[in-house]
């Protein structure tokens, strides 16, 4: 018991500096998908691919079969998917970040099953999975 007391500020410091490590594990993040888990659910037929970015990037290269719906234009268009409440959706941008933006607003409006592909169309690239233009 005198260890503890006179030693409560290094143990107080541990605690603290193990609690920030965990920190973002523990911190929820939105629901993501790899790119691997977004292989298996298209190949499966269990999901439909919603792609955020601008037409132009879109133009670019893109995931085979995606809808391309602007992140801005979503709000307005966001009947056009009503169809597929009872699948999965694979939102995709550049990065995985504006695609976690686009998720929520999904849920928001009823689908459960709204997933960010994590890294965006940078990750599916940097794995060598195909695009189509």
């Amino acid at each position: 018991m005198k260890f503890l007391i006179d030693n409560i500020w290094l143990i107080l410091c541990a605690l603290l500096s193990g609690g920030a490590l965990l920190w973002p594990s523990l911190a929820a993040r939105g629901s993501k998908v790899s790119t691997l888990q977004a292989t298996q659910l298209i190949n499966a037929g269990k999901a439909v691919v919603i792609d955020v970015r601008d037409p132009k990037d879109f133009a670019a290269g893109h995931l085979r079969d995606a809808r391309n719906i602007p992140l801005k234009e979503l709000g307005k268009r966001i009947g056009e998917l009503e169809k597929f409440k009872t699948k999965s959706l694979i939102v995709t941008c550049a990065t995985g970040v504006t695609s976690s933006r686009a998720c929520a607003q999904l849920k928001k409006a009823g689908f459960a099953e709204a997933f960010s592909l994590n890294g965006g169309i940078a990750a599916w690239q940097a794995q060598g999975l195909p695009t189509t233009k």
